[in-house]
C-alpha cells in the first residue's frame, strides 16, 4: 500500500486486490466512525526505522 501526505491530507493506494478490498472496510469503518463520533487513537509504537522493533501499527476505536 502506497501512502502519501500533503498538509493534513492523507491519501492510500492499494497495490493489490486484497489491499483493495481492506481499503474498502477501513473507509467504511471511518464514515461510521464519523457519524458515532468515535475516533481513531494509536496504541502502543510505530518505529519505521526499526521494523525488528515494531512491524505494525496499532490503532483503537474511542469514544470522543
Amino acid at each position: 500500500m502506497k501512502i502519501s501526505m500533503d498538509g493534513t491530507l492523507v491519501e492510500f493506494v492499494p497495490e493489490s486486490e486484497g489491499e483493495r478490498k481492506a481499503l474498502g472496510d477501513l473507509w467504511s469503518l471511518v464514515l461510521d466512525c464519523a457519524s458515532k463520533n468515535l475516533k481513531l487513537v494509536p496504541v502502543g509504537e510505530f518505529v519505521a526505522a526499526d521494523p525488528a522493533r515494531s512491524r505494525v501499527a496499532r490503532f483503537n476505536l474511542e469514544d470522543d
